[in-house]
């Protein structure tokens, strides 16, 4: 059965929904002939009554089924504006954690548990560094699959657990291009920083690589390397600024691809343009789910179980108001 995705009379997104949820709300009014409709698959928004398999549905009648609702082009929700309610965030999601308990636990624990088994594979000896390739290709999808089973859960549609892994089903190219590529690209920032400690560090490797240094010379070798070390990190809190400034604009790249079946770049682009309208805004939120996670870390670690799902679902409410169409304020 086909599913779609459409811009509700209330400017907002809905899906996937099937053929017969699409005659329902034809019938009850709440969508028209020129609701904008997106198959599954598809990247293309139409007009409903366009589609060949609602041809019955509009034989013999108007254009319209009823005053024409008021309905943006997808793309104009990129210039809407947004005040993010930081605590209305937090609150809500904390609420979605304690109505939704078991799913957002038992899901992140699935998160949690295949990372955190990769990290420990990544540690061993020869095949150690196949687990980190490992994990580069599946972080973007798995990510994806939960800012997935959160979303389900926020608007009330059926979620379980094994949503997790939705992401390699719905958008697996695109999810791994998503984490790939802004991570390459914040990446690039450190450089000055590498450049500068290899500067440093080369004299040393030099002497180490002309001699056979014994014990104690080792040992000694270490306050020099930790005060190299020291000398540059002014370089590395400097690189740092450029660094944060991209990922915070990229926050909802992931979200806007497994969400809304947006490419990779696109999602960048939109994501870059919506933060940035109120960046300090997204950035005080994603500072204090940071803070959460911290503290569910010094909890003996096992904090993180709950204050993970916590933060996501945070996190996903400021995606909604953020990256979610919503009706332009009068006047």
């Amino acid at each position: 059965m086909a599913n779609y995705k459409v811009i509700g009379g209330d400017l907002k997104q809905y899906g996937p929904v099937s053929s017969e949820d699409l005659r329902k709300w034809l019938a009850e009014g709440r969508l028209n002939a020129q609701s904008l409709v997106q198959l599954y698959g598809d990247i293309e928004w139409k007009q409903l009554s366009t589609l060949p398999e609602f041809a019955d549905v509009f034989a013999g009648k108007p254009t319209t089924l009823s005053a024409p609702l008021p309905v943006l082009p997808p793309t104009d929700w990129l210039k809407l504006d947004y005040e993010l309610d930081i605590g209305g965030c937090i609150s809500r999601g904390w609420e979605l954690f304690k109505n939704n308990a078991g799913l957002l636990f038992v899901g992140t624990l699935i998160y949690l548990l295949i990372e955190g088994a990769i990290a420990v594979f990544a540690q061993i000896p020869f095949v150690g560094p196949l687990f980190s390739i490992v994990n580069l290709v599946i972080a973007g999808p798995l990510m994806g699959g939960v800012f997935y089973m959160f979303l389900q859960a926020i608007r009330g549609q059926s979620a379980s657990a094994g949503d997790v892994f939705a992401g390699f089903r719905l958008a697996f190219g695109q999810l791994f291009l998503g984490y790939l590529v802004p991570a390459l690209l914040a990446g690039l920032c450190l450089i000055p920083f590498v450049i500068v400690l290899a500067v440093k560090l080369i004299p040393l490797v030099g002497h180490l690589n002309s001699t056979t240094p014994d014990s104690a010379e080792l040992q000694n070798l270490l306050p020099v390397i930790k005060g190299t070390f020291l000398t540059c990190l002014p370089v590395l809190l400097v690189c740092l600024i450029p660094m944060i400034y991209l990922q915070i604009g990229w926050l909802f790249t992931l979200p806007l691809i497994i969400d809304k079946r947006m490419s990779f770049w696109s999602a960048m682009n939109a994501s870059w343009k919506r933060v940035n309208q109120h960046w300090w805004q997204v950035f005080g939120l994603a500072v204090l789910v940071g803070l959460i996670n911290i503290g569910g870390l010094l909890l003996c670690c096992v904090g993180i179980l709950f204050t993970l799902p916590i933060g996501l679902g945070v996190l996903m409410y400021a995606y909604e108001t953020v990256c979610s169409p919503a009706k332009p304020q009068d006047g």
